[in-house]
């Protein structure tokens, strides 16, 4: 059984598009439970969750960052996660052992760009969540529009528990809908005093109303309360509580709240919101993994008597060695013991045990089920790695990332500094799975790819100011990849004869383009009788998957390549694994030579402009090959909405702020991979 600490707890992301104050609730989530006793504001550069240098200067989440306070009863780890689409990938890994999450939007501009990504990711998890309207004091704040936007552009269906009393600079109270009260904040600039009382006679009809409405949405979820709602019966708080929390946990209905974080307002409710709807490690599904090696699936329940699991999920690359953040899913974990990684097929030690707050750490001896902290000490694991009991050993899923979209050449500037570079690269590495670095074999050039020009800016920065080694860099490249174009049958011969034993492997491949380009290799064994041994059809596999990520002359790794081994001849004396696996590698470089088609990433868009711009950023657009899906107002602003390739995106911010007189702002994200045009093909192959 599970214990009762267990229905005490909360694992919570904070997530949001960018600028929408993620870090600011977050701030103040800490400062309301007492775990901090003065704020720091993002836009000062002395938030709490924002310690990177990086993060101060910019006054932006790079890195995701954790920490856990008590609130009444209740301990609740919280992850704050990046809005910036060039570092998804920390949210990504977050939702992967987060329970549940807290999706902020601004009050003014409701769902934007980003926001939609991290919806997505969400749903991928199977996270339930809760909506916080925010910063509903702006000018131009609309909590009826924000909510209408969640509808609109999410496809959700969110049940609005409170009404904001007053809009933008006269907001001054909620009505909670659930309790049927009135809370109205302190006069002074702090929301965190606040008082309770009836609601006021001309906001009760609307008040009630909206209940209604609530109550309606939550009696899908309770048979009891749906009679009492057919009936017109009054519905009392506690059960339309249980009703809405049920609904969330099926990730049926989004409950949506509101307030103004950098006022602390409403910041208490959130939190009372959270342990209200959001799920405690109990209520989640059993985790579900493989037996290594296998394809057998087995679970762990969320139960200190299972053998224990955890998966690491984030990883700080420390002088002292490697700082991993884990969730332990079963079990208990304690200090000292050796875990087994099926990855590696190695034992990791654990040697001590950090509680985490932001960059502060608090010692612990134990870890339970269900619980989020970090290790010391673990030498070959990486982010998405399972440790486990070595006598009963599960393999969970990895973690998805995306593809990196841009690149660029990246040298020391002084010779001696060339070994220290490829060893903060490789920390590097190890702490963000979407960044990567590869020598090109023609040039030696050392080549960086990652999710758009500021991931790489600030790797390039934090290379230079946090490890002290000055790089030059070149200009950014767009990551191009390339494709089949057509089902081709080859015939490869590596026969060598010099004298001596030689080298002998004939093999027939059919190669072609499959339908999900997202599945990068796959190979089939489709001989018959022996023409090629069973031990040198793995060598033929290797050789052509070499060749496929080795990205023939161009260089541009292949996608959605299907191998079929059809025949071959072998030679009792000459044949080895080596003659095949080059076989294997030259069967594919016939074939691509002259059937290959470049792919080019193409962006999902969205700028904000005032209205007098709008003609001059949709003509830019258009000149870049954007294609215009949709123009929305928005108060003041339009709304552009479209695609288009980053190769003609690289320092579109410079162009847009001239363009807009510095009003303007975007964001973009990997959409999916196209066909470049013929003509435009062949000058960047031409240029290599």
């Amino acid at each position: 059984m599970a214990s009762k600490r267990l229905l005490h707890h909360r694992n919570i992301g904070i997530m949001a598009h960018i600028d929408a104050g993620k870090t600011t609730v977050t701030e103040r989530i800490l400062f309301i439970t007492n775990k901090i006793h003065r704020t720091g504001e993002v836009h000062d550069g002395a938030a709490t969750m924002d310690y990177l240098e990086e993060e101060q200067k910019r006054g932006i989440t790079i890195q995701s960052a954790a920490t856990s306070t008590q609130w009444k009863d209740t301990t609740i780890n919280i992850i704050d996660t990046p809005g910036h689409v060039d570092f998804t990938a920390e949210v990504e890994r977050s939702l992967r052992v987060l329970d549940g999450a807290v999706a902020v939007f601004d009050g003014v501009q409701g769902v934007e760009a980003q926001s939609e990504t991290v919806w997505r990711q969400a749903d991928r998890y199977k996270v339930p969540r809760i909506c916080f309207i925010n910063k509903l004091d702006r000018v131009g704040a609309d909590f009826d529009k924000a909510v209408r936007t969640i509808i609109d552009r999410l496809g959700a269906r969110p049940v609005t528990l409170q009404m904001p009393v007053g809009a933008e600079k006269a907001f001054r109270g909620l009505v909670d809908l659930v309790e049927m009260r009135y809370y109205e904040f302190d006069d002074g600039s702090s929301g965190k005093v606040f008082t309770e009382m009836p609601i006021p006679e001309d906001l009760l009809e609307e008040a009630k109303m909206r209940r209604h409405e609530v109550c309606e949405h939550a009696a899908e979820f309770d048979e009891k309360l749906l009679d009492l709602f057919v009936e017109d019966q009054p519905v009392e708080a506690g059960m339309l509580k249980a009703a809405l929390r049920k609904g969330t946990l099926a990730m049926e209905i989004t409950p949506v709240i509101c307030g103004a974080a950098l006022k602390d307002k409403g910041v208490a409710f959130l939190l009372d919101a959270v342990i209200d709807y959001l799920p405690t490690p109990v209520d989640v599904d059993a985790v579900e993994g493989t037996v290594p090696g296998t394809e057998e699936k087995i679970t762990r329940g969320t139960n200190e008597q299972e053998p224990v699991c955890l998966m690491a999920f984030k990883t700080i690359a420390e002088q002292t060695g490697d700082l991993t953040f884990i969730r332990v899913y079963s079990g208990v974990l304690e200090k000292g013991v050796t875990l087994y990684n099926p990855r590696t097929t190695k034992r990791e030690r654990i040697g001590r045990i950090l509680r985490i707050h932001a960059n502060k750490r608090e010692p612990i001896d134990r870890l339970e089920c269900g619980d989020i902290a970090a290790v010391i000490g673990l030498k070959n694991t990486i982010t998405g790695d399972t440790l486990c009991d070595e006598d009963n050993p599960i393999a969970l899923s990895k973690i998805q990332f995306p593809d990196s979209v841009i690149s660029m050449s990246i040298e020391p500037k002084n010779n001696q500094d060339r070994d220290k570079l490829g060893e903060v690269i490789g920390k590097m590495m190890r702490e963000d799975p979407t960044f990567r670095a590869t020598t090109n074999e023609e040039t030696g050039e050392l080549v960086i790819s990652g999710m758009g020009e500021l991931h790489l800016e600030v790797l390039c920065n934090r290379i230079q100011n946090d490890h002290k080694c000055e790089v030059i860099t070149g200009k950014p490249k767009v990551a191009y990849k390339q494709k089949l174009g057509r089902t081709v049958e080859t015939e490869a011969r590596f026969v060598k004869q010099s004298g001596g034993r030689g080298k002998f492997a004939v093999v027939t491949v059919r190669f072609e383009p499959t339908e999900d380009p997202t599945k990068v290799f796959e190979f089939v064994d489709g001989t018959r009788g022996g023409t090629v041994p069973k031990e040198f059809v793995p060598s033929v596999s290797h050789g052509v998957e070499q060749a496929v990520s080795g990205g023939g002359r161009h260089g541009y790794p292949y996608v959605g390549v299907k191998a079929v081994l059809l025949d071959g001849k072998y030679h009792e004396v000459d044949s080895d694994q080596l003659s095949f696996e080059q076989a294997g590698i030259l069967a594919f470089r016939q074939v691509a030579e002259t059937n290959s088609v470049l792919l080019e990433p193409i962006m999902k868009i969205e700028v904000r402009v005032p209205e007098e711009f709008i003609g001059s950023v949709v003509g830019d657009l258009n000149s870049r090959r954007g294609e215009i899906s949709e123009v929305d107002v928005q108060g003041d602003l339009r709304v552009v909405r479209g695609l288009v390739p980053i190769a003609e995106m690289f320092a579109y911010s410079s162009s847009l702020r001239g363009s807009t007189q510095g009003r303007g702002s975007f964001a973009m994200e990997l959409h999916e991979y196209r066909d470049v045009p013929r003509n435009l093909a062949e000058k960047i192959l031409a240029q290599g």
